[in-house]
């Protein structure tokens, strides 16, 4: 009867580390590279060192990112530094609608 007890504890103690300890972290890295996936030229990303900045090139692995209103001011990194994404929108097209 301990035996059986142990085992449930064991089990029990194991599927808990994997719903708080592994399952988001699986979640979150999928999340991760859907937002790699989907970005483009244009886009305005916010990068890991807290940056805001325009993607205006990009190869596999890589980004060169426009900083600021100084034209001169582009960075290339890593994909894998971007943290957060907002996808270009065409706001002549937007303001012309609302006239």
């Amino acid at each position: 009867m301990s035996t059986i007890g142990w085992v449930v504890y064991l089990v029990a103690i194991v599927a808990m580390f994997y719903f708080i300890g592994i399952r988001p972290s699986q979640k979150e890295r999928q999340k991760q590279q859907e937002l790699l996936a989907s970005v483009a030229v244009g886009d305005t990303v916010l990068t890991t060192s807290g940056f805001y900045g325009v993607i205006i090139d990009m190869t596999d692995d890589t980004v060169i990112v426009e900083f600021g209103n100084n034209k001169n001011c582009r960075i290339p990194m890593q994909k894998t530094a971007i943290a957060q994404l907002e996808k270009a929108t065409n706001s002549a097209a937007k303001s012309d609608e609302k006239k």
